[in-house]
This record gives C-alpha cells, sequence and structure tokens, in this order.
C-alpha cells in the first residue's frame, strides 16, 4: 500500500480523500494555491505544499508545480479528485514517466471517453442506443447542413469538457449560426479544443447515470444509476439513487450498456456512463462517459455501503479484491443537494465574503469544505459542500432532506440554501417527476431583501446588544436610540429586541422579494415605497416587487430605525445579532449594508405586548441629564469646570459616529497641571474603566461615549449620561445644542457655584462618585 498520496485538488473532494486516506493509514499532502492557505483541507493534510498563486492556471492546473511537490514530499501517488486535472491523459503520462501513480483510470480511457465525439463511436459499437447526432464540424455552413438532418431544435456541444460548459440550445438555423463562433471560443478557452458537434434536443429529458468501477482486465462492476435531472444551466444540483419512475426492464438496460461500453476498452477505476432519457417515449440514449469520481457519487456510496475513494485508491496500489456484482445489492435511497456560493434571487451571481456562520444538522452525511469564519473567493467554482440523506425508501430519504435543509445554516454571504429548499418543496419532487428543463422556469420566491443602495450607514442591530464582554474590550453595540428601536419592533407585535437596521443619515434603497410588513421609527427621513410616501410611526405593507428608498432625514435627529414583521434573520455572535462594523462581526454579515447585499427575514412575527413605549420627542437643542463621576472635582477639574459642564451649550462636533459623540464647548481650567504618571496632559489617567454614555474628555475635548467605542482608556470621565436619557446621544446631530442637567448630588453641590461665578467663594462637597454610580 502507499505511503503517502498527494490530492491534486482542493474543496470538498480534497477534504473527502483526505478523511479516507486517515482512515486507512496513509499520509495525505495537500497542495494549495494562495487563495486557498487557510483551508481546512489545507489544515488538516498530513503535509501542505503551496503550488502557486489563486489562478488554476498558475496553480491546480500546473503540472509542473504539482509534480514539483510529489518530488518534494515523496508522495507515491496522485488522486485528481474532479474537475482541473482528473481527466487530463497528458498529466496521469507525466505522472507515470516520473514514477508516480495516477489515482484513475489509464490515459488511453481519459483520451478515449475524454472527447465525446470519440465516446459516440466507442458507444455505437457496443450497441448502444445513440441520439441523432453530426460528426465533428467544421464551419457553421456544416452545421448547418447537419442540423437539416438531425431536426431542430438541436444542441450545439464541445467535444471536450464538461459540467454544461460549451453547450448551447438553438431553435432555428438563424441561432445555430448566431452561437456557433460563441461556442467554439468558450471551448477552446475552457478546455484547449474548440471542436463541436450536434445533437438532438429532446425537449422533455431526464438527465440518468450509470456508475462503473472498471477493473482493468475486462470485467466491469455496475453500481446502479443516479437520477441528476434537476439542473440549471446544464449544472445539477439535486442528483439521487436510484432513479424514481423508470420501469426495471429499463433499469437493466441501462446497466448493461454502461457495463458492455466499459468492458469494450477493459476500462479501469472509477467512472460514469451518463445517458438522457426521453419522458415522451420512455427510453434512453447515450451521452457521454465521465472517466473520473463524479460530484454526485456520495449517494451511490449511501445505497451500495462502499467507499468509491478507497477502492480506487487500493485498485491503483494492486491491492483491491473486488466484490461480486451479485454482491452489489441497493439498499434504501439516497438524495444529494449541492449548496453553492450564489444568489438566486440575483441570476445566480457568485457571492464571496466571509461565511460569518455554518452549522450543518446532525445524523446526515456532509461533504464540504467550508466552516465558520472560511473565506469564499471568486476563484473557483462556488460549490461549497454536498448535503448527502438515506433512507430505507425514497420517502423517508425526502423526509430527512427536507428537515436537514431546514436545520442548514449558512450566514455572511449568500447561498442557494433557500432555493434547494423551495425545490425540496415541490410536489413534482415529491413525485419523483422530473426533467432537465423543470429548473428553467422555476418559480422561487425567497424570504429576502435586496440592498440596491446601502445609505450612509446602515447596519443591524438588536437590544440590548452584546452584554457581558465589556470587561475584555468587546463593546455591547445594540441600537444608540434604543428608544426608537424598540418602538418599532413593537407596533410591529415583534419582540422589542428584535433585529432592526438602523439608518444613519441617509436611508438605504431596498427591494422586496417577499410580502413584508415594516414600520419607520426614529428621525423623519424622506421615505417613499415605490414612490409614494410613506408614514413613519405606523405599520406599512410591502408587496413582494416593491422598492423602499429612504432619503436624507428631513428635521431633527441623526438615526432613523427600519423594523420588519418577524425580524432579520442574523447569526447571533457571542450573544448577540448586533453589527460592530469595527470589529467585523455581528450583523446580517461583516459590518454595515453594501449595495447587493441580501437580507433575510426571520418569519412570522410572534405576537408580542403591544404596548408600547411613547414616540420620542426630538429636537435640535438637547437637555440631557448626567449623574457624577467618577473623576470630578477637586481632584481632576475646577470647580467652575464642573459648573461650565452643567451651565454651558455645547455643539455637537461633525466627527462623530458609534464610537462616540463630540462636543465642542469651553475649555476646561484643570485642578492640576499635567496628568501625572499616565500623561502630560491634565485630562490623562491610567486605564479606566469606560462606560457608554460616559463624557470623556480626551484633553480639552470632552466626548460622549458610544455602543461602539472602547472600554478602557486614559481619559478622565466627570459625568455619564442617565439610563433613561441614553436614547438621545443616538440623535444627535452635528451641529445641535446640548445642555447638560444633573440629576443626582451634583444639582445641590454646583448650583451656588453656577450663581456665584463671579468670584465668590462657596464650600462644596468633592464631587466623585463611587463605581456603582456609574450606570453601564
Amino acid at each position: 500500500m502507499f505511503e503517502k498520496v498527494l490530492i491534486a485538488n482542493r474543496g470538498e473532494i480534497a477534504l473527502r480523500v483526505i478523511r479516507t486516506l486517515r482512515r486507512m493509514g496513509i499520509a495525505s499532502i495537500a497542495v494549495y494555491s494562495d487563495a486557498d492557505r487557510f483551508t481546512r483541507p489545507v489544515l488538516d493534510a498530513d503535509e501542505a505544499v503551496r503550488i502557486g498563486p489563486a489562478p488554476a492556471k498558475d496553480s491546480y492546473l500546473n503540472i509542473d508545480a504539482i509534480i514539483a511537490a510529489c518530488k518534494a514530499t515523496g508522495a507515491e501517488a496522485v488522486h485528481p479528485g474532479y474537475g482541473f486535472l482528473s481527466e487530463n491523459a497528458a498529466f496521469a503520462e507525466r505522472l507515470a514517466a516520473e514514477g508516480i501513480v495516477f489515482i484513475g483510470p489509464r490515459p488511453e480511457h481519459l483520451r478515449e471517453f475524454g472527447l465525446k465525439h470519440t465516446a459516440r463511436e466507442i458507444a455505437a459499437r457496443c450497441g448502444a442506443p445513440l441520439l441523432p447526432g453530426s460528426d465533428l464540424l467544421a464551419s457553421s455552413d456544416e452545421a448547418v447542413k447537419a442540423a437539416a438532418q438531425i431536426g431542430y431544435p438541436v444542441m450545439l456541444k464541445s467535444t471536450a469538457g464538461g459540467g454544461g460548459i460549451g453547450m448551447q440550445l438553438c431553435h432555428d438555423e438563424a441561432e445555430l449560426v448566431a452561437k456557433f463562433d460563441a461556442v467554439q471560443r468558450m471551448a477552446g478557452a475552457s478546455f484547449g479544443d474548440a471542436r463541436v458537434y450536434l445533437e438532438r434536443f429532446i425537449a422533455v429529458a431526464r438527465h440518468i447515470e450509470v456508475q462503473i468501477f472498471g477493473l482493468g482486465d475486462g470485467r466491469v462492476l455496475s453500481l446502479g444509476e443516479r437520477d441528476c435531472s434537476l439542473q440549471r444551466r446544464n449544472q445539477k444540483v439535486v442528483e439521487e439513487t436510484p432513479a424514481p419512475n423508470i420501469s426495471n426492464e429499463t433499469r437493466a438496460r441501462l446497466h448493461a450498456s454502461a457495463v458492455a461500453l466499459g468492458e469494450a476498452v477493459a476500462y479501469e477505476s472509477a467512472g460514469t456512463v451518463e445517458f438522457i432519457y426521453d419522458v415522451g417515449r420512455e427510453d434512453f440514449s447515450f451521452l457521454e462517459v465521465n472517466t473520473r469520481l463524479q460530484v454526485e457519487h456520495p449517494v451511490t456510496e449511501a445505497v451500495f455501503g462502499v467507499d468509491l475513494v478507497e477502492w480506487m485508491i487500493r485498485q491503483a496500489a494492486g491491492e483491491f479484491v473486488a466484490p461480486a456484482q451479485s454482491s452489489l445489492v441497493p439498499q434504501g435511497a439516497a438524495m444529494e443537494v449541492r449548496i453553492y456560493a450564489e444568489n438566486p434571487q440575483a441570476g445566480f451571481r457568485p457571492s464571496t465574503g466571509l461565511l460569518t456562520q455554518v452549522a450543518w444538522p446532525e445524523g446526515v452525511r456532509l461533504d464540504g469544505w467550508i466552516e465558520t469564519g472560511s473565506d469564499v473567493t471568486a476563484f473557483y467554482d462556488p460549490m461549497l459542500a454536498k448535503l448527502i440523506v438515506h433512507g430505507d425508501t425514497r420517502d423517508a430519504a425526502l423526509a430527512r432532506l427536507r428537515a436537514a435543509l431546514e436545520a442548514s445554516r449558512l450566514q455572511g454571504i449568500e447561498t442557494n440554501l433557500d432555493y434547494l429548499r423551495a425545490i425540496a418543496a415541490t410536489p413534482g419532487f415529491a413525485a419523483g417527476e422530473v426533467s432537465t428543463a423543470d429548473l428553467k422556469d422555476f418559480a422561487f420566491t425567497p424570504r429576502a431583501i435586496e440592498v440596491i443602495a446601502p445609505g450612509a450607514q446602515t447596519s443591524v442591530q438588536d437590544w440590548p446588544g452584546r452584554l457581558g464582554l465589556w470587561d475584555v474590550g468587546v463593546p455591547p453595540s445594540g441600537p444608540m436610540d434604543d428608544r426608537s428601536h424598540r418602538l418599532a419592533n413593537q407596533i410591529l407585535g415583534n419582540a422589542e429586541g428584535a433585529p432592526a437596521l438602523e439608518c444613519t443619515m441617509t436611508g438605504p434603497t431596498l427591494r422586496f422579494h417577499c410580502d413584508a410588513t415594516i414600520a419607520l421609527t426614529g428621525a423623519q427621513m424622506a421615505a417613499t415605497l415605490d414612490g409614494e410616501a410613506v408614514e413613519s410611526f405606523k405599520p406599512v405593507d410591502v408587496r413582494a416587487g416593491q422598492v423602499l428608498a429612504l432619503g436624507a432625514i428631513v428635521g431633527p435627529g441623526q438615526r432613523t430605525y427600519l423594523a420588519i414583521a418577524g425580524g432579520f434573520d442574523a447569526p447571533e455572535f457571542l450573544g448577540s445579532r448586533a453589527t460592530f462594523s469595527l470589529g467585523k462581526f455581528g450583523g446580517h454579515a461583516t459590518g454595515v449594508l453594501r449595495a447587493g447585499d441580501t437580507l433575510k427575514l426571520a418569519g412570522a412575527a410572534i405576537t408580542q405586548d403591544t404596548t408600547t413605549l411613547d414616540a420620542p420627542q426630538l429636537t435640535s437643542e438637547w437637555t440631557i441629564k448626567v449623574r457624577s463621576g467618577p473623576h470630578g472635582a477637586p481632584d481632576f477639574f475646577e470647580m467652575d469646570d464642573i459648573a461650565d459642564l452643567l451651565s454651558s451649550r455645547y455643539e455637537v462636533h461633525f466627527n462623530s459616529a458609534r464610537t462616540g459623540v463630540r462636543l465642542i464647548g469651553p475649555q476646561p481650567r484643570w485642578a492640576r497641571k499635567d496628568g501625572g504618571e499616565a500623561g502630560l496632559h491634565p485630562s490623562n489617567i491610567h486605564d479606566n474603566a469606560y462606560a457608554i454614555g460616559a463624557i470623556d474628555f480626551t484633553g480639552d475635548m470632552p466626548i460622549i461615549l458610544g455602543p461602539d467605542g472602547p472600554s478602557l482608556g486614559g481619559f478622565v470621565c466627570p459625568a455619564v449620561i442617565a439610563r433613561d436619557d441614553m436614547w438621545k446621544m443616538g440623535q444627535l446631530k452635528p451641529g445641535d445644542g446640548v445642555r447638560f442637567v444633573a440629576e443626582d448630588g451634583y444639582a445641590s453641590a454646583v448650583a451656588p457655584r453656577i450663581a456665584l461665578r463671579d468670584g465668590a467663594s462657596v464650600q462644596s462637597p468633592i464631587l466623585r462618585a463611587a463605581d456603582g454610580d456609574v450606570p453601564v
């Protein structure tokens, strides 16, 4: 047996092979590009070798780099997985020349079946049924003549490659001529082979394939068939075995045709023979052969109780003991769905970014490379994982699939998880009545909102935020104006702390993909729904397809809150769904909204007590109650400094944010010349635990500490905003006036000083507060 095997691939198939090797007691070697250096396969392998920068052509398709990695590590064999170099005969031959075993079919098999037109020739010699088609075509004129004999519609196909690339449906001559050059260019760029041919197109078709395993001596095992009909743009989405709604006689003929094709060339290793099934004629025709492990191989493993990867490795090492065909009896049914990083409501555009939550249900097989914290890049295929279920019957397998999809959680980027849930819920899929055209016009209504424009600074916040972590430097975040946030939720019957949007200065433009009910509170923003004005402080119904546009704030205040019935769906992080944008965590993803983001809805509202808070009264001249301390007079400030704080009008500085609200006002006189050992300025102290709402003098400028501010600092804080007035901090707008009013002992202590400011001396108690007087 091999001692070391290198996996010339990435993602879920690399991890799949690594785990099989570990179970077999074989050391695994992962190769990786710069983009994949921190992915799970690289971290789990026994050794890992960098083979180049992110682009596939410079890394996973770089034969020289992979062979160099084999030599550097002493790898005796290479498992190619699927995609990349898995069907590259030249790669297999190069490995053989270097004395390294290619775990897969022999080079001649890769060549004979790798080109679809030669595969058709072999199939014809074996007597396999073929669709009417053409030979290779050199020009669009030849294609037009061939199509006239075959009959429209026709499928224009590249002879090389797979995965739906290089295939175009043509309904008439004009469409065939228009697409001919484009398909040739795509095929040449993708596979290095621009040759094309035609096949008759079947309107209502199913894609059924047979898993074979060739022993290399003329014997070929059949491991049942899979139905892969549910495809989008010729890319498989759902696969299952056994194929539903076909007769046992048809099933037997499918298996026999596939085996005969493998026996004709003494096929070796895993392979798949693909057929197209004409639903109207209830018959099948040969399509192509995939000379590699298929993405959907786990469903076959589930019903036959085998490990095809282990079979391939043992065969390549010369230690495979083949089972008898009669012993390969399927048990039950299995289904697989492919989970992609793509946005179904935006034309299935690939999505990238950080996965902030990845959670899978127990009791199902999950082949995937992602985990919470994985970074999904734009360099490779967007498949993230495959979810596989097994049941004693097809109905049992379907029930498990639906339950597993509902229990799965992926957050941070957009995926097709909701799309898969919708497919699994359709009556047609439940009945096994599927075709390759079903998903073309599949009506999918996501419970989601699309961010067309994000606004100045819009974030998901919940109340009371992220509590209990202040002592280790994690701020609570949450809404700056918690009263308006809670009121928006109460209007809709939500729990008052449910996640809602906090919109600052100017709001977002949002397209609703489902019906919803919203409420706006806080500062008045110019708000329209499909151009019609929207009222605040009341429930507003929104229909799917409508666009809500929130403009600039009209009047006093700085922040508007948008709640939705049921709340926004966001992952819980450190006990809260609140966004901490500076820390890049919390909220719907990793920060404030961006154009193109998708906001998910949590579900129907759970009606709570609808007794609402009074609507906050907004103004441009604010009076805010404060409590004293912890740093007062005479230790840090002069008595007149405290008198100034409680009698002067401060103006909100333009450079204010969720971290803190800066104020412009009188300069303190200070009770000391400097901060001593803490620093040169008298505002300096050794590290001090801050409180949210504390008035922190950073030098001579007071700053009201916000919910995203620091928990520890080196500046004095003579006062803290009283809890009941804390919401006002969120509505302070640059240019607003602010006056502080004492709520505790400040009033009696400082009133004489304010009254006799012109020089009279009064006795006053020390204005310092105990820690217990400072609300957090």
